[in-house]
């Protein structure tokens, strides 16, 4: 059997490695060569060096306050969304009754489209907010804390599902183990179940923090930036850079060069730290 895969092992590759250098490979590629180029097409790139860097970083790009509205976006919603479905991932390995359907219900919001996500909650805000007369797009906090919200609503059901095959997979001769030992629920919690759980929360920690680096439809329907784009994430600084400014398109192109860094570095810290703290089981 290893004979016959060593011997068609470049015949199964090989299409593979193709598909993901022109789907990936040459395209990232070309971005890349196209950052430090002045363009409005790709056949009329003209070389300008780092200068597109220093126009992305310009005061009047916004990119910089882009960038700290996303941290702080980012961290919020990393912490509250893990914690929400943390919780509710315990609240549903117990033993109760329509906890399936609860499974359901909390899942489902994954599976509707940010645009959509977005109209519906500015609605939903709106008409909070219309009866102390005023709106979403009129405060870069209600911008903000919609943004939080909306994202909870969507990602929460799916990390829970997360957690929730991470904790029935933890041994029950622990936790038995560790009641005969006299331990309280919160010690149990704390000392065997989330070392047993880390992989999980590696995989929640991962998905929360690139998609919330990533929000693009969300803010694009929910604030689109609103007001003077106080509310304008990086994902959505660079679509208006690139579409919304002619002659700015190598600015934009070196911004989304940027911004994958910054999201490539972010996660392989956050990967590393927690894989650090996981427990072979």
């Amino acid at each position: 059997m290893e004979k016959t895969l060593k011997r068609y092992f470049v015949i199964f590759t090989v299409p593979t490695i193709i598909a993901f250098a022109f789907a990936f490979i040459i395209p990232f590629a070309q971005g890349l060569y196209l950052s430090f180029c002045n363009f409005t097409t790709v056949k009329n790139a003209k070389w300008v060096g780092l200068e597109n860097y220093k126009l992305a970083f310009a005061e009047n790009q916004g990119f910089t306050s882009a960038l700290l509205f996303t941290v702080g976006f980012t961290i919020i919603a990393v912490i509250s969304i893990n914690l929400l479905a943390f919780t509710l991932a315990l609240a549903l390995t117990r033993k109760i009754k329509g906890t399936n359907i609860f499974r359901t219900v909390f899942f489902m919001p994954n599976l509707i489209g940010g645009i959509v996500l977005g109209y519906t909650w500015q609605q939903m805000i709106n008409a909070i907010l219309y009866q102390f007369e005023t709106t979403i797009v009129s405060n870069a906090k209600y911008g903000f804390w919609g943004l939080v919200i909306l994202m909870n609503w969507q990602m929460m059901g799916y990390m829970m599902i997360i957690y929730i095959a991470g904790l029935q997979n933890v041994p029950t001769e622990l936790i038995e183990a560790a009641k005969i030992d006299g331990a309280t629920s919160w010690q149990t919690l704390i000392k065997v179940k989330l070392p047993m759980v880390m992989s999980s929360i590696t995989i929640c920690m991962f998905l929360t923090l690139s998609n919330s680096f990533k929000l693009f439809d969300q803010n694009k329907a929910l604030t689109n930036g609103a007001p003077m784009n106080k509310t304008q994430m990086l994902a959505l600084n660079i679509y208006d850079t690139f579409y919304g400014k002619t002659g700015y398109e190598g600015v934009g192109q070196a911004k989304a060069v940027v911004f994958f860094i910054i999201v490539a570095a972010v996660a392989l810290i956050q990967l590393t730290a927690t894989r650090s703290r996981e427990v072979e089981q």
